[in-house]
């Protein structure tokens, strides 16, 4: 008698944030199934968790339209052999973390094979090409979600789709330690004390950081001491800040960090920066912010077009009301952004209220995402 294979889950990660989410499932996998083999297109992490590899995650890492036009005979031909080597492995489930210009193409070619598909990671569907629902549902068997307002749109459409809670929530105490934090980064630990986070892309740092500095500047005025911290995400965005900030503010006195956001967050009374995944990290660090973004004019005339949701923040959209100010286009003035951020750093009522709801929204998305989607992908095989 032929012995039974070990459960074969497959994977595909696309880029770094994905590796962290598969690492941490095949780790909450194999605490409950020792033996489970996993097999895919992974990253450093996945792979010292004991993940096989075909391809490596760079493959599939390109950003940019022009980059990928140039890679994508490239990216057919490992979709292509994916597909043929997933199809005649037959594993128990194959799980597609985030990448879904990739990753869903290929859950729709394995599902009609017979092969059961997650999703791992919504695409923001909810907020703009909503039409992709459908190829979702016709992909996917199950999709894991980080947020329930993600859960609330699936239902809508009939597609499964399990709420596991966010990975960050996970990561983060509910009661950060601003004091730790500061000493860290040198600060002092009575003052005032402002974040400038101005976004990890180019187009938002040759945006928003002259606006930014200027909305600092004039905080300055109001309280001569106030420390600003500006946590940049690489030397090639720091380099691009530097260069800005030599043109509009040269003696205007800075701390610039390397990396380090999550501790100017929590260090600081205060934030001000452009939407992203960084306003869901301050409000994890229960720092009161403010959300200031802009645009080429076409860019933005489009995006409102497209774009069904009522905020931009993560913050707003799971409160589902404007907790935070977000401030966009014409209206990311510096004066219009100081004085939405006066009221924080003065501290007091309103800054305790913000604090208290962050907490409660914190509480709401953190739920062991890991070990819940270990549990939805064996439910799914079972």
């Amino acid at each position: 008698m032929k012995p039974a294979r070990p459960l074969t889950i497959a994977l595909v990660a696309g880029e770094t944030s994905g590796d962290i989410l598969g690492a941490g499932l095949i780790k909450a996998l194999k605490a409950r199934v020792p033996d489970a083999r996993f097999v895919g297109v992974a990253g450093p992490r996945m792979q010292a968790e004991g993940c096989e590899v075909w391809y490596e995650m760079e493959e599939l890492a390109v950003m940019g339209i022009v980059e990928v036009l140039g890679r994508l005979p490239r990216l057919l031909h490992v979709r292509a052999d994916l597909t043929r080597r997933f199809s005649e492995l037959r594993p128990d489930v194959f799980v597609g973390i985030d990448a879904p210009d990739f990753n869903l193409t290929l859950e729709e070619r394995l599902k009609q094979r017979g092969i059961r598909t997650v999703h791992y990671v919504s695409p923001s569907v909810w907020a703009w090409r909503q039409k992709r629902v459908f190829k979702i549902g016709r992909a996917t068997d199950i999709v894991l979600a980080f947020l329930p307002f993600e859960k609330a749109f699936y239902d809508r459409y009939s597609v499964a789709c399990r709420f596991i809670g966010h990975t960050m929530a996970d990561a983060m105490p509910l009661d950060p330690d601003k004091q730790a934090a500061r000493k860290i980064l040198g600060l002092d630990p009575q003052a005032r004390c402002l974040a400038l986070l101005p976004g990890s892309r180019h187009a938002e740092v040759s945006m928003l950081s002259a606006d930014f500095i200027a909305t600092a500047q004039l905080l300055r005025q109001r309280w001569p001491n106030l420390e600003v911290v500006v946590p940049l995400v690489n030397a090639k965005r720091r380099a691009e800040f530097e260069e800005i900030k030599q043109r509009v503010a040269p003696d205007f006195p800075l701390h610039l960090l390397d990396g380090q956001a999550r501790e100017a967050m929590v260090a600081s009374d205060a934030a001000l920066l452009a939407s992203g995944t960084a306003a869901l990290e301050c409000m994890l660090a229960k720092c009161p912010m403010v959300v200031g973004y802009r645009m080429k004019p076409f860019t933005f005339w489009l995006a409102k077009r497209l774009v069904k949701t009522q905020y931009v923040s993560l913050p707003n959209l799971l409160a589902g009301r404007e907790l935070v100010p977000e401030l966009l286009q014409d209206e990311c003035q510096p004066e219009k952004l100081a004085q939405a951020l006066i009221p924080m750093l003065e501290g007091g009522d309103e800054s305790q209220h913000l604090h208290d709801t962050f907490r409660a929204l914190h509480e709401q998305i953190r739920c062991n995402a890991d070990d819940q989607a270990a549990q939805a992908v064996l439910e799914l095989v079972q």
